[in-house]
């Protein structure tokens, strides 16, 4: 079988079509999964990716990037190989590529989420000869809970902390993961961070109901009983020293080890991710009825054994860079 993607400095490659996935230097042609910092990465010449993920992209990379959109299923020809993009359930516009030459069919999943929502399109299994798939969360313990069960909690204390005259602050990814939890927590007295209301604000364009929230950008002190979304970097920022009277919270897959929220130092710790837990990925490989399964970014050993262990032919193709989010 020969191989229609392999791994060079810059990158994933596919020679026949001569083009990279989420390249972690800087090429010619970047094909994009997701607009995560870790996968959309400045510099490419020309960009390729889903028309839901373009306005994210310009807002992260520049509005003067030279960018090229396809709708889900759309099939175009580069180099002989009919490339398109399939929903992954992730966030916002999050694809996986499908790449057909010569009656082989390759899947590079990039990051994707099988429980679905409202904040992006539902991940949708695909049929392939060879399926490359992420690792995040590949160990037997990252098990996750139904989104709805973690909302009533993240909603509980949040209501808790109101009662007391506190603010809530739950750090959360300005990507994917704040629109996620806005849209499906009950409504209330919301503020963002300024990196959060840039993003809602392409959710909302592209169609997404994404709440009104107010913008807080640190001069100010959100009223009591306020709901405040803003990223992990900012937890020790002078910023959020500087409110009195409040309790903090994260919200990750990696929340799921108790000994992270200790270190981190965080009042509470909600386990909502973006990303497939250890059944979503092993459904999703499953599901593909791949002859070959490569394994890019995380618990790579551990899922390449497992997988060789039940009578599949698994691999590590390591991807330099990936893993921003979770």
């Amino acid at each position: 079988m020969k191989s229609l993607v392999e791994r060079r400095p810059e990158g994933l490659y596919c020679p026949v079509g001569n083009f990279y996935i989420d390249p972690w230097r800087p090429v010619e042609r970047a094909v994009i999964t997701h607009a995560h910092a870790d996968h959309a990465r400045s510099g490419h010449q020309h960009y390729l990716a889903h028309v839901d993920a373009a306005e994210i992209l310009k807002t992260r990379l520049g509005s003067t990037i030279s960018l090229q959109t396809l709708a889900y299923d759309e099939v175009i020809d580069l180099g002989g190989v009919k490339l398109s993009l399939h929903p992954a359930g992730h966030v916002l516009g999050s694809s996986q590529i499908k790449i057909v030459h010569h009656g082989q069919t390759w899947v590079v999943s990039g990051d994707y989420r099988i429980e679905a929502d409202s904040s992006c399109q539902a991940f949708e299994p695909l049929r392939c000869d060879v399926f490359i798939t992420e690792s995040t969360f590949a160990l037997p313990i990252y098990r996750w809970e139904p989104q709805s069960v973690v909302i009533e909690q993240i909603s509980a204390w949040w209501q808790a902390n109101a009662a007391k005259g506190i603010c809530s602050v739950l750090y959360t990814y300005s990507l994917g993961k704040a629109q996620r939890l806005a849209m499906a927590l009950p409504e209330g007295p919301v503020w963002v961070h300024p990196a959060v209301d840039a993003i809602n604000a392409c959710y909302r364009n592209a169609g997404r109901k994404v709440p009104p929230s107010a913008c807080w950008r640190g001069e100010m002190k959100p009223p009591a009983g306020s709901l405040l979304l803003a990223p992990p970097a900012i937890a020790d920022s002078s910023a959020i020293s500087r409110l009195v009277g409040y309790e903090d919270a994260s919200v990750s897959g990696w929340m799921r080890l108790r000994g992270i929220r200790r270190r981190r130092a965080l009042d509470r710790g909600f386990v909502i991710s973006d990303h497939a837990d250890w059944p979503g990925l092993l459904w999703a490989i499953r599901e593909s009825g791949a002859q070959k399964i490569f394994v890019t970014h995380g618990q790579v050993d551990v899922l390449v054994r497992y997988l060789c262990e039940q009578g599949l032919d698994a691999a590590p193709l390591q991807a330099v860079g990936w893993g921003e989010d979770a």
